[in-house]
């Protein structure tokens, strides 16, 4: 749990995952939404699928990213159970 909370304390790291949310995208498609390098880019998406909350899929030459549900929706019920 340490590494998800990890990923999302980064604000590049959440606008991902909100990009991700509306559909799958290719690093290169993901690096077009931010003014930063590729390679920090690798580095957030790296973050991202070592916390289990984003997946990636080869298709061709390109990887291709999205967000795992499962993993989000395992988050939020852990955090309902502090609500009374």
């Amino acid at each position: 749990m340490n590494a998800i909370f990890k990923a999302l304390n980064d604000a590049t790291r959440r606008e991902i995952l909100e990009l991700l949310k509306k559909k799958e995208l290719s690093a290169g498609e993901i690096a077009d939404h931010f003014n930063i390098s590729k390679p920090s880019i690798s580095h957030h998406l790296d973050i991202l699928k070592q916390a289990d909350l984003i997946t990636s899929e080869k298709k061709g030459q390109f990887i291709i990213y999205s967000i795992n549900t499962t993993i989000m929706e395992d988050v939020l019920q852990w955090i309902l159970t502090f609500k009374k």
